[in-house]
């Protein structure tokens, strides 16, 4: 079924905008900015969607979700984000030397690419995984393969990012 009406991209809305949420919810300070982004990722979806299959804009759906909330932390970073006072018993005592920083933002750009050099599938299986906290049975329903399959996207992605992710 391809996305060529409003009423497949409201059944995307329907189904997953809890889980957006919940995902934008667990990385942003503001609640405030989870509803945009969540709308962010529905806005970049219709943008795309010219005869894509519904299955592959829902494989496609955190990935735009991750990106959306790229997007805002260099946005945030750029106008200063919002000042905060430092407090010991929420702030680390460790050195944020400018060189730490730099490699911390290297070491993560890394990482990054090396996320987008995985296949597509095996991109979605991490990032729901580790990010969205699913397990590899929540996971298989979801994608309509087996836990071994799952299995062995995981097993693919963390090898390949552990041989990536290193400076």
């Amino acid at each position: 079924m391809a996305l060529t009406s409003g009423i497949e991209m409201d059944e995307m809305a329907r189904r997953y905008a809890v889980p957006l949420a919940r995902y934008f919810r667990a990385r942003v300070r503001t609640a405030a900015d989870v509803d945009d982004m969540v709308q962010e990722v529905f806005l970049r979806l219709a943008a795309r969607r010219g005869g894509e299959a519904l299955e592959t804009a829902e494989n496609y759906l955190f990935t735009v979700a991750a990106s959306v909330l790229n997007d805002s932390f260099r946005r945030a970073g750029r106008r200063g984000g919002d000042h905060q006072l430092f407090d010991e018993h929420q702030h680390a005592d460790e050195d944020f030397s400018p060189e730490r920083v730099y490699l911390g933002q290297e070491r993560l750009r890394l990482v990054e690419t090396a996320l987008y050099e995985l296949p597509e599938r095996t991109r979605i299986v991490f990032v729901l995984h580790r990010f969205e906290e699913k397990s590899y049975a929540q996971i298989a329903r979801q994608l309509q393969v087996s836990v071994s399959a799952i299995e062995k996207h995981m097993s693919k992605a963390l090898s390949h990012l552990s041989k990536r992710g290193r400076p």
